[in-house]
């Protein structure tokens, strides 16, 4: 929880222009955070960034759209915002959007150019975007299977902080028999997770022959279970 001092901070600059407070702020907002919770005030200081030009303002109120945060759910809106946040190179914009792509949300499905998106926001460092390339070349969804490529992606996208591809990186190195490593990425992962998330791995893992991994499995059980929030999926402001 953010102290009352920072807010006050955040609310004074946002009051005078600045348009990151104004993202923050927002954020605050939507999430209830030293400031009583209102998406549609959140969603009004993203359009206020926005509207002053911010890639990050304009990327928060496209997140407005597709949640359905402050007004009703718009995905084809929400992709438009990515889209002009993604051609001014922000890689949380171009993450969004090679997402909707690459499921057809809001925009028919088009996984050539959601992967091409992906590829901008990795070479910017994004995480998420790498974990994602990796299963594009784990999965042959454009090119042939190429696990080792797959790999390389995994462990960029693990070792810039994303719980997805520290999960993946630990299942490639576990079936290469380099199973100390393994489960130290798969700590990092479950540390760093969201509930969704330990569902998933609780429903992989603790059934697992390997009793690490079956700890593994009922420590994410028992923290989906208990609603503990993990890290945020995507911070506002360039990060995460």
């Amino acid at each position: 929880m953010i102290g009352a001092d920072e807010v006050r901070q955040i609310q004074s600059a946002a009051r005078f222009g600045s348009t990151r407070a104004q993202v923050l702020l927002g954020q605050l907002c939507v999430d209830g955070n030293g400031v009583p919770q209102s998406r549609a005030e959140g969603r009004r200081w993203f359009q206020k960034a926005a509207d002053a030009g911010s890639v990050e303002g304009i990327n928060m109120v496209g997140r407005c759209h597709e949640f359905g945060w402050g007004g009703p759910v718009d995905l084809a809106a929400a992709a438009a915002c990515y889209r002009t946040a993604a051609e001014r190179s922000y890689d949380w914009a171009q993450f969004n959007l090679a997402s909707l792509l690459h499921d057809g949300k809001g925009v028919p499905q088009d996984r050539r150019e959601a992967c091409a998106w992906f590829v901008r926001a990795a070479r910017q460092g994004h995480p998420k975007a790498a974990n994602m390339l990796g299963h594009y070349r784990e999965e042959g969804w454009l090119h042939p299977r190429r696990p080792d490529k797959a790999g390389r992606w995994y462990a960029r996208a693990a070792k810039g902080g994303d719980f997805r591809g520290q999960f993946n990186l630990a299942r490639f190195l576990f079936v290469a028999g380099q199973r100390e490593p393994a489960l130290i990425w798969l700590d990092l992962a479950v540390r760093g997770g969201i509930p969704d998330f330990w569902r998933e791995i609780a429903s992989h893992l603790t059934s697992h022959p390997d009793p690490a991994l079956r700890r593994y499995g009922e420590r994410a059980r028992m923290l989906a279970s208990s609603g503990s929030a993990g890290a945020s999926s995507q911070p506002p402001p360039k990060a995460r």
